[in-house]
């Protein structure tokens, strides 16, 4: 963690490695970042938008796709220091089941509004 905020350190990890791994590094850590930004203004939504749900229903998805969306993006700052990291030591890109972890969420939560939106029925 102490790397997240002394990115400085890295350099002590190993040389530089080509200029263009590095950038790719930084795109897909912005990415991440419009993905965990995403999923903010998702919680944000279905809690100002959904309001036909009770108030349970919504206050749960509108959470737990805030809280995925603050995952992601520690998840994303973590995974551009190990990246980049491996890359200056001339390691392995480390391997990593977050993304297929989130897409199971975001489809599960996507399913779940689905249907209580189904389930809801028409406008009142």
């Amino acid at each position: 963690m102490r790397l997240w905020f002394s990115p400085g350190r890295l350099r002590d990890a190993g040389p530089q490695p080509d200029y263009r791994f590095s950038l790719a590094n930084e795109r897909t850590f912005l990415a991440w970042i419009r993905t965990a930004l995403a999923l903010v203004a998702g919680g944000l939504a279905v809690d100002q938008f959904l309001t036909r749900l009770g108030t349970g229903a919504r206050t749960a998805i509108a959470v737990a796709l805030l809280l995925t969306g603050a995952v992601c993006a520690v998840r994303a700052v973590h995974h551009w220091v190990r990246c980049e990291r491996a890359m200056r030591r001339g390691e392995d890109l480390p391997a990593s089941r977050f993304p297929a972890a989130l897409a199971v969420g975001t489809g599960l939560a996507a399913l779940l509004v689905v249907a209580v939106v189904v389930l809801d029925g028409p406008a009142r």
